[in-house]
């Protein structure tokens, strides 16, 4: 069912009617005789990424290419290791034994549900944090996420990290980049594979290359030639790493609704991910 290609870590378009890509201030003056229309475009330009149908569309789209599959709540219980050096990858956004990640989830778990059926390991957790290792996590770690997968808390657990860590970072930095729902999601797409550590290929300076070529809109950059330069950036850092060299789910997804100029992430979506197509209507 999972691809191999499932992430991960480092510590997991688009000219939107083209009035998306131009400032309100034209739409204004342009379109002065016809108010409501361009009260819906101002509107439509104002929906982000959390907003709640188009946070579930991201959901599905990660979910395509780390899972396989647009389902992405049946992720939950989701734990294998695929032999990418971060130990075990679980979860609805791959939180990984050896990228700290898992750790805080296991953490915050534990904060909110004391007793829990994965809070023993956390001594375990600590010790491999950084390496491949399964000491003191085999033979039973496995059964015992995907049994308390079935909790209702460690799924909450689950959303909360995922949004602390991963969700809100991207979208706020979209937001404060001038960038609309598709800009966001290609931030958030690239936080959950590369983390936003300090090392060259980490969110942060995948950013900091793509900003020696072009600027965000809210430094008075065109939003599509922007975008253009973060997903050269993106895929410059994804060739550093045999496990991420496969640069499908730009080239065929986030690429190609850029190109379409769908900067609010309309649907319906076609892409590929890994050569399997998928569709949002």
């Amino acid at each position: 069912m999972f691809t191999p290609h499932r992430k991960r870590l480092a510590v997991s378009t688009l000219l939107g009617a083209a009035l998306l890509a131009v400032p309100v201030t034209a739409h204004a003056t342009a379109a002065a005789p016809t108010a409501a229309p361009v009260s819906a475009q101002v509107s439509a330009a104002a929906v982000g990424l959390d907003d709640p149908v188009k946070k579930d569309i991201a959901m599905q789209i990660v979910s395509s290419a780390e899972n396989s599959s647009l389902n992405w709540k049946a992720q939950y219980k989701y734990i294998e290791d695929i032999d990418d050096g971060r130990g075990y990858t679980a979860g609805i956004i791959g939180f990984c034994s050896g990228t700290h990640d898992m750790l805080e989830l296991v953490e915050y778990y534990t904060q909110i549900k004391p007793g829990n059926v994965l809070a023993k390991y956390l001594p375990a957790l600590r010790n491999v944090d950084g390496s491949d290792s399964h000491a003191g996590l085999d033979p039973n770690f496995t059964k015992d996420w995907v049994k308390a997968a079935s909790d209702s808390d460690f799924k909450k657990a689950q959303d909360h990290e995922r949004d602390r860590v991963y969700f809100n970072p991207a979208v706020n930095q979209g937001k404060a980049d001038g960038v609309g729902v598709l800009g966001q999601f290609t931030y958030y797409d690239a936080i959950v594979m590369h983390g936003d550590g300090s090392d060259s290929t980490s969110f942060r300076n995948i950013r900091k290359r793509a900003l020696t070529k072009a600027k965000p809109p809210a430094q008075g950059g065109n939003e599509t030639t922007w975008l253009n330069a973060f997903l050269d950036a993106r895929v410059w850092a994804m060739k550093q790493e045999e496990a991420h060299s496969d640069t499908s789910r730009v080239d065929t997804a986030q690429r190609v609704w850029l190109k379409k100029g769908n900067l609010n992430l309309n649907t319906p979506l076609d892409w590929k991910v890994y050569g399997d197509p998928f569709h949002i209507g």
